[in-house]
C-alpha cells in the first residue's frame, strides 16, 4: 500500500503539545483512513475517524498487541520542566524507553513508516543529557528495520504549551524575532511553529520517500507545504 492511499495510522502523544495539533492534521488529511491514538487519558475529541487507546506506557507493547496500521507516528517526550531541570532519568524514561517501546509495538502492528520527533544537534555523545537520549534514539530506531523512517530535528518548536516556565515563556516569544538572523549553517538552530512542525509529519506520508530520512529546519519546512494528491478518505464502517 503507498503511502498516498488510505491508511490507518498509530499515533503516540496525541494530548501533548505537538501531538495535539498532529492529530488535527491527520483528522483533516483525506488520505487518512482512521487514527488510533495512544494516550494515557482519555482525549476530549470525538470524530468518526478517531479511535482512543487508554494505556500504561510501562506495558506499551503488550497493550498494543493485536493492532494494525501502515504508518507510525510519535510525539513522546519529557515535560519542559523536566528538560530545563536536566531530569535525565524521566527523559531516558519517555523519549528512549516509551518512545522505542511504542516503536517495536509499530513495527509488530504492521507499521511500514515510522515518524519521530528528535531534536537538533541529536548526538549519544552530547553534551546534555536530552540530545543524549535523542541520539541514542535515532541510532537504535534505524536498526528496528522499518521500511520509512523520518526523523524530524528541530531545535524549538514555537507556540505556547499550558506549562512553561518565565525563561520558556521568554525564549518563546524572542525566537520568531531572532530567526531572521539565523543563516546558513545557524538555519538549522531556527524555531519553528508547531503547526509547520505538525504538517510535516503528516507530510512525510506524501512524500514517497524511504530508508532513514533526517530533516532539520529547511526540511521540515518543506515537508509542511506537501498537499495531498487524493480525495477526502471515507469513513470506516466499523469502529
Amino acid at each position: 500500500m503507498a503511502d498516498t492511499d488510505s491508511v490507518v495510522v498509530l499515533l503516540a502523544g496525541a494530548s501533548g503539545f505537538v501531538g495535539a495539533r498532529v492529530l488535527e492534521a491527520l483528522l483533516d488529511a483525506p488520505e487518512v483512513a482512521r487514527v488510533l491514538a495512544v494516550t494515557r487519558r482519555p482525549l476530549r475529541r470525538e470524530h468518526p475517524r478517531l479511535a482512543n487507546r487508554i494505556v500504561r506506557f510501562d506495558h506499551l507493547e503488550r497493550q498494543l498487541a493485536g493492532s494494525r496500521c501502515q504508518v507510525a507516528i510519535c510525539c513522546l517526550g519529557a515535560s519542559l520542566a523536566e528538560r530545563e531541570n536536566g531530569e535525565e532519568e524521566a527523559i531516558r524514561r519517555v523519549d528512549l524507553g516509551y518512545t522505542l517501546a511504542f516503536a517495536r509495538a509499530a513495527k509488530a502492528a504492521g507499521a511500514a513508516r515510522f515518524v519521530v520527533v528528535s531534536a537538533a544537534g541529536a548526538d549519544s555523545a552530547a553534551n546534555t543529557g536530552y540530545l543524549r537520549a535523542k541520539g541514542e534514539l535515532e541510532k537504535t530506531l534505524a536498526a528496528i528495520g522499518f521500511g520509512a523512517l523520518d526523523i524530524l530535528q528541530p531545535a524549538m518548536v514555537l507556540g505556547w504549551p499550558r506549562a512553561m516556565r518565565p525563561t520558556d515563556l521568554m525564549r518563546r516569544a524572542v525566537m520568531p524575532l531572532i530567526n531572521p538572523f539565523l543563516v546558513g549553517a545557524r538555519a538549522v538552530r531556527r524555531g519553528i511553529p508547531v503547526g509547520t512542525a505538525a504538517a510535516a509529519m503528516v507530510g512525510t506520508l506524501r512524500s514517497g520517500r524511504r530508508g532513514t530520512q533526517r530533516y532539520t529546519y529547511a526540511g521540515i519546512c518543506a515537508l509542511g507545504q506537501l498537499k495531498p494528491r487524493r480525495p477526502a478518505a471515507m469513513a470506516p464502517a466499523t469502529p
